[in-house]
């Protein structure tokens, strides 16, 4: 009992000075996630999918202040790209320094501007995702930013998108706080690539709901911003139909605290599920992932790769895990979860799971957890590589495997691009 109603103190104060809208189909949503975060309460490092992350300051009523970070002249990831972008500073809408969206040929509208309606195409599926993910494991943080979010894109796409979309965040407050929620729905047969980079803000909740209707493709790369004491609660719900396709990479270099959660329903036969992460990280940084896999349906596959590499202290986590119901049959679900600790300060921990009611299945599981190999570093200093080169060739090697998630190679150059300069600045 007591547990419970500190869970729910702790969700009074973190919601005292939100506003909340109730007009339209979205009020309706609003009031429906409302709901469900009162059972819940917010989360405490009791519960079993906290236990390694501490969620005091992504619950805590104000954003802990966050240093600006100072880029200097390097230019922002994906600049090089022929991209339609929408940018958001401090989690608000800058129409001056976002493109005309028309020109991704998609339809994307603003989630303050089309959710007063009294209907909308979104009104299917705005909450509806999070809602399922909710179960077996309760995600209160998901649940907040559906009752809460300031704003966010409604993104509807009906044939293959003449252009990427890039989602650009920016951040010029060292207390902003942050919360907003996209909806993505690709058709029947469409395609669609969405970019996301930037900080965002000081502290950053946001949920991205993806339905993949049959036969349509969805590529995901996100870069997470540098500025080192940001803090960030991301979610991704998808639910993909027959022979759908569903990929997503994660770029994650600096943070004092991020926590990524992935939950993806695989409900139509053939259907495919790939999601990745690379992070990298140095000093009081803290980085969670945390994946739930369903294989709903027969012929399916799933990869779940991710890579960290941590030093003088840092704190990498992974919690994934694939379960594949009755229905089932001929499941290829693959999982990994590696870290590289440059000193014996940094940990890694790891948790992954199967769960599994299928007889004709093909899943697999592991996690590793080690240093840079002598043997193999040695043999490129042999070759007349210095120690520092031939250590950053031995990371990079480690996060190839995630990398290659990317089916863009200009994009995966310009990943592995960023790793090599953050290796460099972090060499001494």
């Amino acid at each position: 009992m007591a547990l419970a109603e500190a869970k729910l103190d702790a969700l009074s104060g973190r919601i005292a000075g939100l506003s909340f809208a109730a007009k339209g189909w979205l009020g309706v949503a609003r009031r429906t996630a409302l709901d469900r975060l009162g059972a819940m309460g917010l989360p405490g490092r009791r519960d079993e999918y906290w236990r390694y992350t501490d969620p005091a300051t992504l619950i805590a009523p104000e954003a802990p202040p966050a240093v600006l970070f100072d880029a200097g002249d390097e230019p922002p990831v994906f600049d090089t790209l022929d991209r339609v972008k929408i940018v958001f500073v401090d989690g608000e809408f800058d129409a001056r320094a976002s493109d005309d969206p028309r020109l991704a040929g998609v339809e994307i509208e603003r989630l303050t501007e089309a959710g007063g309606r009294d209907s909308h195409w979104a009104q299917g599926l705005y909450g509806m995702l999070e809602a399922r993910g909710q179960t077996p494991v309760q995600r209160p943080l998901a649940a907040l930013n559906s009752a809460f979010a300031t704003d966010g894109l409604l993104i509807r796409v009906t044939g293959r998108a003449k252009k990427p979309i890039s989602l650009i965040y920016r951040r010029l407050s060292e207390t902003s706080d942050a919360i907003l929620h996209h909806c993505i729905k690709l058709d029947p047969g469409a395609e669609l690539t969405l970019l996301e980079n930037g900080p965002a803000a000081a502290r950053f909740t946001k949920v991205m709901e993806v339905e993949v209707a049959e036969g349509a493709r969805f590529h995901h790369i996100r870069s997470q911003g540098r500025d080192h004491q940001r803090r960030a609660a991301t979610h991704i719900f998808a639910r993909l139909g027959t022979r759908s396709l569903f990929k997503s990479f994660t770029l994650t270099a600096n943070g004092r605290m991020t926590r990524n959660e992935c939950v993806i329903e695989l409900a139509g036969e053939a259907g495919v599920a790939h999601v990745a992460g690379a992070a990298v990280g140095d000093g009081d940084f803290h980085h969670d992932d945390t994946v739930f896999v369903t294989h709903a349906a027969p012929a399916c596959e799933s990869r779940q790769v991710f890579k960290k590499v941590l030093k003088n202290g840092a704190t990498g986590v992974f919690q994934g895990k694939i379960l594949v119901t009755s229905a089932a049959q001929k499941t290829d679900g693959y999982q990994i979860s590696q870290s590289l600790l440059l000193d014996d300060d940094s940990q890694f921990l790891a948790k992954p799971e199967l769960e599994i009611y299928a007889d004709d299945v093909k899943c697999s599981h592991g996690s590793t957890s080690g240093a840079i190999d002598e043997t193999s570093l040695f043999y490129l200093q042999s070759r007349g590589l210095p120690k520092r080169m031939a250590q950053s060739l031995l990371v990079l090697a480690f996060l190839a495997e995630a990398i290659g998630e990317i089916e863009d190679e200009g994009i995966a150059d310009d990943i592995r691009s960023r790793l090599e300069s953050w290796l460099h600045r972090h060499d001494h």
